[in-house]
């Protein structure tokens, strides 16, 4: 499939049928046929570079807005949780902030800075790059309001800077240039506007009371529907509590399922699935889910 199997000039952790719920914070999901963590850029690029162009790309981040589905990933999975991790202050309102950074520590130091806004970064719970896929966004803000470029790389290794204007902006949406992922970004923040500590504690402290953070799950698994909440949906349809096999609407809010006891990513998805279905009967709203499932059904 690949010459990096045996190549030396790789110098990263590479692993064969890597179990993905070492790799989601839902805790489920199958394996990866190889798995791949890279050492630095320069090692990304010769990794890429010694890939068929046949074999399929799926790049990872820390796995907090993922599905793997029982049978796993084909091809090879590309993670980029120990590389990418660079914050530097441009100027007195730019930042440029690597994909595998998480974007907690992107608004905390923005804090620091007195720059923003900001603080709807620690709302996110991912890493820049994921944010960056898909727009992510927490109390009014979305990530490519901030967006100034990026760097991006192809699966030959190619990098290149983008325009926001080169990419298509949705709500918990992005599309671009094939087969490329996001390396990093430079953010651009208004000089009228700062970033306090005290209201990024008082964000977090609203998020520990009324999100069950301390237990498996992916963040919110709907995108809110044009003048409602998905949560508010969800509950009003009696579905808080309701489970299928290890996998369970949460009882502190009703847009997160959790990993409740043992969860296959089947028992996951039938309850997606399942709450879509009811609440389109209830209230006669389809419900997106905003969390990316991949992988394969196991046979």
């Amino acid at each position: 499939m690949m010459a990096a199997m045996d190549d030396k000039s790789v110098r990263g952790d590479l692993r064969q049928n890597e179990p993905m719920s070492r790799h989601t914070s839902w805790r489920a999901g199958g394996p990866a046929e190889l798995f791949f963590v890279p050492a630095d850029v320069d090692d990304l690029k010769t990794f890429l570079q010694s890939l068929d162009d046949t074999v399929p790309i799926f790049w990872h981040g820390v796995g907090s807005n993922l599905l793997v589905r029982d049978g796993g990933i084909r091809g090879v999975v590309i993670s980029a949780s120990r590389i990418l991790k660079d914050l530097e202050r441009v100027d007195p309102y730019t930042v440029r902030a690597g994909a595998g950074l998480p974007c907690t520590q992107l608004a905390r130091q923005c804090v620091r800075w007195g720059i923003g806004p900001a603080e709807f970064f620690a709302g996110i719970p991912g890493t820049v790059g994921g944010a960056l896929a898909m727009n992510a966004g927490a109390h009014g803000g979305e990530t490519w309001d901030r967006v100034e470029s990026v760097r991006a790389i192809d699966r030959h290794g190619t990098i290149r800077l983008r325009a926001p204007a080169e990419y298509t902006i949705g709500y918990r949406n992005v599309s671009g240039p094939r087969d490329e992922w996001f390396l990093e970004a430079t953010f651009g923040f208004d000089p009228e506007t700062t970033s306090t500590l005290e209201a990024m504690n008082a964000m977090l402290e609203r998020r520990k009371r009324t999100q069950p953070l301390g237990l498996p799950s992916c963040g919110s698994v709907f995108r809110n529907p044009e003048g409602d909440h998905a949560a508010r949906l969800i509950e009003a349809a009696g579905l808080k509590g309701f489970s299928i096999g290890g996998a369970e609407v949460s009882d502190k809010h009703a847009n997160f399922i959790i990993n409740a006891s043992e969860a296959s990513a089947s028992d996951i998805e039938a309850l997606i699935g399942h709450v879509q279905r009811t609440v389109e009967e209830v209230h006669g709203i389809r419900l997106l889910h905003e969390v990316r499932i991949v992988g394969e059904v196991k046979k």
